[in-house]
């Protein structure tokens, strides 16, 4: 009688160890599969980042469908428009900055004037080169423009930049030459609000109209430094 607790305590026993063996093979088996052929992982294939436009998120394209720039880059004419006419545009900015060290008596509009020939006159060598990598025509009076302010190409009486927005006529180019101390600063002020506020409006026309990734960084940089510029003349044209 005493003998059948003793078998069936074997019994357990097995079956206890066979179990275990089952699991410890399955783990086994499992461990070798994961290893032999591992799960698919989300490795992408090769792909470039293009940037979008203003505003907009950037994508993701196979390299063969990049199109770099200039060789494959795609602008129309409300590209060249803005980039020529902005070309014309900072001309006439620096030309206008150039009268004031002579003629200004603010300080702040010196120091204003000065930054604008610091920053305006790279910028016009940039714009020609997007015009010379697509083989456009660069508009006359850039070989000057390396930050001293140029003056308007011989024979050009002031007329350069014409219906370009925000461009201040001859009457009021005239006006800022003949000007000095107070009335003089008065004039550049309102004359270099109104030229920033022409840039805002061909900035907000290519933005919709072009389609040239290089030319609408250009005008979202533009359209952000001289909106700011311009709350600050119309600070220091109050403090006159």
């Amino acid at each position: 009688m005493q003998s059948f607790p003793r078998r069936n305590a074997t019994r357990r026993a097995a079956a206890r160890a066979l179990t275990c063996g089952v699991v410890a093979l399955a783990v086994s088996l499992g461990a070798a599969a994961c290893t032999a052929d591992p799960a698919p992982t989300s490795t992408p294939s090769s792909v470039v980042v293009q940037p979008g436009r203003p505003g907009e998120d950037a994508t993701t394209v196979a390299p063969e469908d990049y199109e770099a720039s200039p060789e494959g880059d795609t602008w129309n004419r409300a590209d060249v428009a803005f980039v020529t006419g902005m070309i014309e545009h900072h001309l006439q900015a620096l030309e206008i900055a150039a009268l004031a060290p002579e003629r200004a008596e603010s300080d702040a509009v010196r120091a204003f004037a000065e930054r604008v020939t610091a920053a305006q006159g790279p910028e016009v060598h940039a714009l020609a080169s997007w015009l010379q990598a697509r083989d456009l025509a660069v508009p006359e009076g850039v070989e000057g423009a390396g930050g001293t302010g140029p003056r308007a190409p011989d024979g050009a009486d002031h007329e350069h930049g014409d219906g370009v927005a925000g461009m201040l006529s001859a009457e009021q180019l005239d006006a800022l030459e003949a000007a000095r101390g107070a009335e003089f600063d008065r004039l550049f002020l309102e004359g270099m609000i109104q030229h920033h506020e022409g840039a805002l409006a061909m900035v907000d026309v290519v933005l919709v109209e072009g389609q040239d990734l290089a030319a609408n960084e250009i005008a979202a940089e533009t359209g952000a430094g001289q909106g700011g510029e311009i709350e600050r003349m119309r600070d220091l044209l109050d403090a006159l």
